[in-house]
């Protein structure tokens, strides 16, 4: 059985690494909605993306530096998307937590995952920044789109086969889009 996700979830699955970040602030597009208003949340938001081997007690101004940082990526995406240069200050952002050593994988116990070890919120944050980087200078940066949900304005990577995908989910966005032509139509 499917759970249903709410605005309060963290939109994890089937997106770009990097683009777990600026998907922590929703409807972009309409009143955005803030899923990381607290340091609390930051750290939610960590371990649903699978790091809790540091301490994941963070300070407001830790809380900004992230929202900085999101805010950059999903500025970049955007001129990505749209085909425009990046802004000099969200390269500057991006490449300003890039410099920092990202997290190093590691084996599972049993040998058949991998565990990243990191040193805490930068060592992450580098992590989304360099996925980024590497998202942007390779072969996929001319499939990253932005949802087609007016309210959304989520980045994605389309991957699809026909290279035709248009929302940046079908469990949220493209349902309710069908749904609303489905109301119009009738």
């Amino acid at each position: 059985m499917r759970t249903r996700l709410t605005k309060k979830d963290f939109r994890i699955k089937d997106v770009r690494f990097c683009f777990t970040l600026p998907a922590t602030l929703g409807d972009r597009g309409k009143i955005p909605y803030e899923r990381l208003k607290t340091p609390d949340d930051l750290a939610r938001w960590l371990i649903k993306l699978g790091f809790s081997d540091f301490s994941l007690e963070f300070s407001e101004d830790e809380l900004g530096m992230t929202k900085r940082v999101r805010e950059a990526i999903q500025h970049a995406g955007e001129a990505l998307a749209a085909g425009h240069d990046f802004e000099k200050r969200d390269l500057k952002e991006i490449n300003l937590v890039a410099a920092v050593p990202p997290p190093a994988p590691q084996f599972t116990k049993d040998g058949h995952g991998i565990i990243w070890k990191t040193t805490g919120l930068r060592s992450v944050l580098s992590m989304l920044a360099r996925d980024f980087i590497d998202l942007a200078t390779g072969p996929l940066s001319v499939h990253v789109k932005m949802c087609e949900k007016p309210t959304c304005r989520g980045i994605f990577v389309d991957e699809s086969r026909p290279k035709n995908r248009r929302w940046c989910s079908m469990q949220t966005c493209g349902n309710q889009m069908k749904k609303s032509r489905m109301h119009t139509s009738a």
